[in-house]
């Protein structure tokens, strides 16, 4: 089986993510990543001998203004030029700041032609489509720039459609409770004070653009936590059905990327999310489900309600390898692409 070559610009914090998850696929080759200086995520890779998820050698290319010297006194090994990186890859998992990216497909990635996957921090316009791993697969299959809704995005949509395809949506409104910052960030400063934004969040806009037929409104509040968002959501079947609380639990429950979960098991909010999955073992303390309550689940009226949290450091990296499997159609549908997926990152494997 000759295995599809990819990628990543970037080693942040997506960037390190994206790297074990193409790692973790039996059917994909990581052959390099790419940043311009030693942060600390490089010199923890180069503690560990450059070794990273599934015991997988991580080779590291510079980007265009890096200081070779700088690495060379970390004794951190360098594997060559991005451009060497774009020239020996099919797909680039583009995890730079925003803007950079845009950057990387002028100079690189048309140069080269190379086919990238960007995330939600570059603009629309980037990519010929705007992606999502259950929503829109097929839109993706063959093209050569796709670009991944933002983690709350990503998260909603996946419990959204899920419910849409049950049930068929006319409407959803929302309310993200957002985190302010990744853990280890400093430069938002140090906050004790809830701060609003304008309604309709770019959430509700970013889902009308990948589910057009449903109409979204949303309200965000930032809040001054690291781990998680939260989103709640009233959805609206259409015709005027109704959903009903168990109908919609069903729908839920057999979806392989929510973990569905109960505040009397103990899932009392988004810390205990994060150290359940600190102490299953996973990697980073990372969680590619996103997790709803059950005791969330409420009807009002015909409508249904419900609360997800968003475990924003890993919840788009399934999405991305989706992305990769539509642009180069290892998979032409839905069904197989993301099954594959699953399989390899051990995705809703508690429900096995």
């Amino acid at each position: 089986m000759k295995k599809i070559r990819v990628g990543v610009a970037g080693y942040g914090t997506i960037g390190q993510r994206l790297a074990d998850g193409v790692a973790f696929q039996e059917d994909m080759e990581l052959v390099g990543v790419a940043d311009l200086a030693p942060t600390l995520a490089l010199r923890a890779l180069r503690e560990n001998d450059m070794i990273g998820a599934n015991g997988v050698a991580y080779k590291l290319y510079l980007v265009d203004g890096a200081d070779k010297a700088k690495f060379d006194e970390l004794g951190i090994p360098v594997a060559g030029s991005f451009a060497e990186l774009c020239k020996n890859v099919d797909i680039m998992l583009d995890s730079a700041p925003g803007g950079v990216g845009a950057k990387n497909k002028e100079n690189y990635y048309e140069k080269y032609g190379v086919k990238a996957i960007f995330q939600g921090g570059e603009k629309n316009s980037v990519a010929d489509v705007f992606f999502h791993g259950y929503a829109n697969y097929e839109k993706g299959l063959g093209q050569e720039y796709l670009k991944l809704t933002s983690c709350n995005t990503t998260g909603l949509i996946r419990a959204v459609d899920a419910l849409d395809r049950a049930f068929g949506l006319e409407r959803v409104a929302i309310t993200i409770v957002r985190r302010v910052a990744d853990p280890g960030d400093y430069h938002r400063g140090l906050t004790n004070a809830l701060q609003m934004d304008k309604a309709p969040s770019h959430q509700a806009v970013d889902l009308m653009t990948i589910m057009p037929h449903v109409e979204a409104t949303g309200i965000l509040v930032h809040t001054p936590v690291t781990h998680g968002h939260i989103i709640t959501v009233l959805a609206t079947a259409k015709d005027g059905k109704k959903i009903t609380r168990e109908a919609a639990l069903e729908v839920f429950e057999a979806h392989p990327r929510i973990r569905v979960v109960s505040i009397d098991e103990g899932f009392l909010g988004n810390a205990s999310l994060f150290k359940y999955a600190r102490d299953l073992g996973n990697r980073r303390g990372d969680m590619y489900e996103i997790a709803l309550w059950k005791d969330s689940i409420v009807e009002s009226g015909d409508d249904i309600m419900f609360a997800i949290n968003i475990p924003q450091e890993a919840v788009t990296i399934p999405e991305t390898i989706d992305a990769v499997r539509a642009a180069m159609k290892m998979q032409l549908t839905r069904e197989e692409g993301t099954a594959r997926t699953n399989e390899y990152l051990g995705v809703g494997k508690f429900k096995r």
